[in-house]
């Protein structure tokens, strides 16, 4: 991103609140996330993929879209779906309708997986996040990260099944 030839213009100070209330606590509140999911011998990625490919109709996708979804690069969604590869959670499979493409698709285990796994989660969310705001803050938080994938030019993945 090129700066342009003009002044900063520097934080004020509820901005700057903001941005560090943001920054302080947002790798504190992925770390706790992430904790929750250890005795599931997951990470917080493997989860993410797994909620992905559940929400699709036939539980799979093609490798390319997940990358996208995922902000991978194919080489780093390769590294990320190995592990699952080799659990079981996750099966890679040619596209039937184009060889060329390979899709990632959910196993029954790995779908299992997940069921054990969500209410771990959720409830991780609620304790780390959600008790601590108020239901007209929670509403604002969605709004304010539908403003920031709008500006970042980002897919909207949020769904409400």
């Amino acid at each position: 991103m090129e700066r342009s030839k003009t002044a900063t213009k520097w934080l004020n100070a509820t901005e700057m609140r903001a941005w560090r209330g943001y920054v302080e606590t947002i790798d504190e509140v992925n770390i706790r996330l992430e904790s929750a999911l250890v005795p599931h011998h997951l990470t917080l990625g493997d989860y993410q993929v797994l909620v992905f490919l559940s929400e699709q109709d036939d539980h799979r996708m093609r490798m390319c879209d997940l990358a996208t979804m995922l902000h991978l690069s194919p080489s780093g969604l390769t590294r990320r779906l190995d592990g699952l590869v080799k659990t079981g959670f996750i099966a890679r499979e040619p596209n039937p309708r184009d060889r060329r493409e390979m899709l990632a698709v959910l196993t029954s285990p790995g779908f299992n997986k997940l069921k054990s796994a969500a209410p771990d989660h959720v409830d991780s969310v609620r304790s780390f996040m959600l008790e601590h705001l108020t239901a007209k803050q929670i509403e604002q938080l969605g709004d304010i990260f539908e403003s920031l994938k709008k500006g970042l030019d980002l897919p909207d993945t949020t769904t409400t099944k």
